[in-house]
C-alpha cells in the first residue's frame, strides 16, 4: 500500500492514504543504515510504500523520492542534518519584529535553504497589530528588503485575524510547511485558521523573550477548506547544509541576477576586481544586511570545506 508520512516522532510515524485512512507504522532497519549522513531516514511529507505485519503495524519499506524538502544541520550532530520535512508547494516562515525578533541572518538561511530545493517561499509578517512605531519601521525595512528581490510577504495577526483570509488562499489546495522561531505565533495562526486543530501554545517568556518550544516533532494536518499544513517545531538556529562557494551566489537572487556583469565568470564577489555584486552593494543596490550575510555564509562555506 502507499501512504504519505504525516507525523514522526522519532521512531514511529503516522501514515495517511489517500482514502482518509491512517496508520501508526515503523520502519525497516535497512532505512537507517542507508542514511546515516541524515538523523531522520522518513521525513514529514514523504511518500512510502507500507504493509501491514503480523502484529496489524505498518511497515514501511520502499520511500519514494522527494520532490524537494527542507534540510539544517543536526543541532546535536554537526556532521549530519535533519529533514524538516518533504514535498513542500510552498512554505511560510512567520516572522516577527518583537518578541522574539527574528534576524535577517534566521530569514536569509531559511530562504537559501528553499531557494536551493526551488520552493516557494511566503513571509508572513506576524503580531502587526501589537507594535510599535519604532518595530513599524523595522518591518517596513525588512519589507522592502524582500519584497524588492521577489519574496511574497503578507502582514498578518494571528490573534485577531488580520490577512488570514489571505493566507488560507494561499494554502488552499496544497502541501504547505510553516516555520519560525519559537514564540512567533505559529500554533496560533493554524488554531485561528482550523480552531478543531487546537495546538498547545504558550506565551513568550517575559525573562529573555524567547518562544517556549510547544511543537516537537514535525506533524501534518488536513485543512477543511482543501489541502495540508506541515507544523514544524520551533527553530532557534537554522544550521546552512554544506554548499559549494561557488553555488551559494546562485541562491540569493539578487546576485545571481547582476553575476553576469563581473568581469570574472569564477568572481565569489569579495575581491575581484571589477566585480558588479560589490558595486551594487557600494551604491546601496543590494541591501547591507543580505551582502552581509552572503559574506558570513560564504565564509562558512569555505571554512567548512
Amino acid at each position: 500500500m502507499k501512504g504519505i508520512v504525516t507525523k514522526s516522532t522519532g521512531s514511529w510515524y503516522h501514515l495517511r492514504t489517500d482514502d482518509g485512512t491512517v496508520y501508526q507504522a515503523r520502519i525497516r532497519g535497512k532505512f537507517r543504515i542507508a542514511n546515516i549522513k541524515h538523523t531522520n531516514p522518513i521525513a514529514v511529507g514523504d511518500e512510502v510504500e507500507f504493509e501491514i505485519d503480523k502484529d496489524d503495524i505498518a511497515v514501511i519499506n520502499t520511500i519514494y523520492d522527494r520532490k524537494n524538502y527542507i534540510i539544517r544541520k543536526s543541532v546535536n550532530l554537526s556532521k549530519k542534518t535533519h529533514i524538516i520535512a518533504s514535498n513542500i508547494d510552498v512554505a511560510f516562515l512567520v516572522v516577527t519584529m518583537s518578541n522574539p525578533k527574528t534576524s535577517f541572518g534566521f530569514i536569509d538561511r531559511f530562504l537559501i535553504t528553499a531557494e536551493a530545493y526551488q520552493i516557494p517561499v511566503v513571509l508572513l509578517f506576524n503580531k502587526i497589530d501589537a507594535y510599535q512605531q519604532d518595530e513599524l519601521d523595522d518591518l517596513l525595512l525588512y519589507k522592502h528588503i524582500y519584497n524588492s528581490i521577489g519574496y511574497e510577504s503578507i502582514d498578518i495577526s494571528a490573534e485577531t485575524g488580520v490577512n488570514l483570509e489571505l493566507v488560507k488562499e494561499r494554502m488552499k489546495d496544497s502541501i504547505s510547511l510553516v516555520s519560525g522561531h519559537s514564540g512567533v505565533g505559529k500554533s496560533t495562526l493554524l488554531n485561528t485558521l482550523h480552531p478543531e486543530l487546537n495546538i498547545k501554545t504558550h506565551q513568550v517568556s517575559d525573562f529573555n523573550s524567547k518562544g517556549q518550544h510547544t511543537t516537537t516533532f514535525a506533524q501534518m494536518y488536513e485543512w477543511p477548506f482543501g489541502g495540508f499544513i506541515i507544523d514544524t517545531p520551533g527553530i532557534k538556529e537554522f544550521g546552512l547544509v554544506h554548499l559549494d562557494k561557488s553555488e551559494l551566489q546562485n541562491y540569493f537572487p539578487e546576485i545571481f541576477e547582476l553575476r553576469s556583469g563581473c568581469k570574472f565568470d569564477n568572481c565569489i564577489h569579495v575581491n575581484e576586481p571589477k566585480c558588479a555584486v560589490r558595486d551594487a552593494a557600494d551604491e546601496m543596490k543590494i541591501a547591507p544586511s543580505r551582502y552581509e550575510n552572503y559574506l558570513t555564509f560564504l565564509q562558512e562555506e569555505i571554512y567548512n570545506q
